[in-house]
């Protein structure tokens, strides 16, 4: 959806970075087509960026050389404009003071926002979320999906967040799509109206959720206030 945070969540193994490469044009599909704005997609474009489950920096260059690669090779944004462009976007993402630091010289979490801003550089109609804070410890991982959803808010860009962790979907998406296990089918899709940040607890939410996916149990009539199928439309709460 434009300008929304759609999280696909599934259990491991069922196919979801399948799903991610085939929308971002790494692979094709054996049948029926994949359309984005009603353009059919035949293989990558800065129109689709991915930030990966495992860190993509290419070690060798520092921070502000990775995040000006794509525009760089490309050509399409030049000299001075391109190095405001960068230095915005590394401001924005608190990486300003290591501009020129290498990868192994970042923590996880900065080689995160780095990613972050290497994508948004090219500015894509669909940013492709596989997973990308998997790898964090529990402390950082909390950060980042706090720092993320601020980030989301202020630009609005049309995001695809991939995850098989019910509590990291729930807190980030406007809607979610949730898969079975393999091979994947859609269970169920079902929007969020909560307040950000939600102010249900995690494990609530996901009792609920997992009630609803599976279309039995007698839910929290608190945790299932929130979700509804989008079929029937979305509750207030959310803008």
């Amino acid at each position: 959806m434009p300008g929304k945070l759609t999280v696909v969540v599934g259990p491991s193994g069922c196919g979801k970075s399948t799903l991610v490469n085939l929308i971002a044009g790494f692979e094709r599909p054996d049948r029926g087509e994949i359309l984005l704005n009603g353009r059919r997609v035949t293989g990558p474009s800065k129109d689709r960026m991915v930030v990966f489950q495992e860190t993509a920096l290419i070690p060798w260059q520092t921070t502000y050389q990775n995040v000006v690669f794509g525009p760089k090779l490309r050509g399409d944004i030049k000299g001075k404009a391109l190095y405001q462009r960068a230095h915005e976007l590394l401001t924005k993402v608190g990486l300003q003071d290591f501009m020129d630091k290498y990868p192994l010289q970042l923590s996880g979490g900065m080689q995160r926002r780095a990613e972050l801003a290497r994508a948004l550089i090219n500015q894509p109609q669909i940013m492709i979320m596989d997973e990308p804070f998997r790898g964090l410890d529990a402390m950082s991982r909390g950060l980042m999906q706090e720092f993320f959803l601020r980030l989301f808010e202020e630009n609005r860009h049309t995001n695809l967040y991939v995850t098989s962790e019910i509590e990291e979907a729930i807190f980030l998406a406007d809607r979610l799509v949730v898969l079975s296990n393999r091979p994947a089918q859609l269970r169920t899709v079902i929007d969020i109206d909560l307040p950000r940040p939600p102010t249900l607890s995690g494990a609530e939410l996901a009792r609920g959720l997992r009630i609803q996916a599976r279309g039995d149990g007698d839910p929290s009539p608190e945790a299932m206030r929130s979700f509804r199928p989008s079929a029937t439309g979305r509750l207030p709460g959310r803008p």
